[in-house]
């Protein structure tokens, strides 16, 4: 089969040239576990991080040997396990990889509905991203009717599943910030938020403030140190701060400034949010969210790459910023 790995070491942000593609054996099917034909790759901002200084514990890949990781939707076509049988569709959220197929035991997937919706939304809406929006949402801020809620990197996916489910919870305002007019307008024509304000133009904290003039009470935090410490200006008191994502400092070599006097001052509840931990939670986030997919409640965007070979291309796409919605590889 074939599989991308790293040329060599990284130390930054990954660019197309640093993969190739390379031949390997396909794996066989674990005992107790399945053999999966992979059908969609997501990549993720949190991947690019890994792949020179590791994540959350995960160290990087080993050059030329270790397919790039990512979390992946496949068919079960060899099976040893109770859990899932061949013809099955299966979601591993953080334990596949960038090849053809892929083998897991039965502690690395969920099995799941490929009439729910499409496929490559386990990907992004049903898999990982969402996930980590719906604990965000429901179980941390614990998002309701009147909340003024406020999130950035709204154009990815996870700040856009935020700002909807907090708006089909009942949030009274949802305003999203996001790079650029076409990701602005995606955020506020498709998946709805009140308002979208551009960060790269000169008049977007007043833009926010007016459609916030009383503040926020939840603010979702995707990106890093100064737009929360924007964020923290304008939150009301006794305001809900969910610590989510640091993209603007993934490739940096010095830590995020903290930001503990505003929040002493906001009486705010601040938040860490890693996803993982709700790993167990998989079939009650999908049983509120996959009814809002199947209804349309709840959209979805989507910047797919074409066959494996196009994964890197698209890697280096979102570490630049210049995607437009859920980066996911088709194979």
């Amino acid at each position: 089969m074939k599989q991308i790995v790293l040329k060599h070491k990284i130390n930054a942000a990954p660019m197309a040239t640093d993969f190739k593609e390379i031949d390997v054996e396909r794996p066989n099917c674990p005992e107790a576990g399945i053999l999966v034909k992979v059908k969609y790759i997501s990549v993720d901002p949190y991947v690019g991080h890994q792949l020179h200084v590791g994540h959350m514990g995960m160290p990087p890949p080993e050059p030329n040997i270790e397919a790039i990781p990512g979390g992946v939707v496949g068919e079960v076509i060899e099976s040893q396990s109770n859990k899932a049988k061949v013809g099955d569709h299966i979601h591993a959220p953080s334990a596949g990889g960038w090849a053809e197929y892929c083998k897991f035991d039965d502690k690395q997937y969920t099995v799941i509905d490929p009439d729910a919706a499409p496929l490559s939304a386990y990907a992004g809406i049903l898999g990982m991203p969402g996930l980590t929006a719906w604990a965000s949402v429901t179980q941390l801020a614990k998002v309701g009717e009147g909340d003024v809620v406020a999130v950035n990197a709204a154009a990815g996916p996870v700040g856009g599943a935020v700002g909807q489910f907090s708006r089909m919870r009942g949030a009274k305002t949802v305003i999203g910030i996001a790079g650029g007019k076409e990701k602005c307008a995606m955020v506020e024509d498709l998946y709805g938020f009140s308002k979208c304000v551009d960060y790269k133009t000169n008049s977007w904290q007043d833009e926010y403030k007016s459609a916030a003039p009383e503040g926020v009470s939840v603010h979702h935090e995707n990106v890093g140190s100064e737009q929360l410490a924007f964020a923290m200006q304008n939150l009301k008191l006794y305001g809900r701060v969910v610590l989510c994502g640091l993209a603007a400092h993934y490739h940096e070599t010095e830590p995020a400034k903290t930001l503990i006097g505003p929040m002493v001052g906001k009486r705010a509840a601040v938040m860490g949010l890693v996803v993982y931990d709700y790993y167990d939670r998989w079939d009650e986030f999908r049983a509120e969210v996959s009814p809002w997919v199947k209804s349309g409640d709840v959209k979805i965007a989507e910047d797919i790459a074409k066959g494996l070979s196009a994964g890197p291309e698209l890697m280096e796409k979102l570490m630049k910023g210049k995607n437009v919605g859920k980066c996911v590889i088709a194979l």
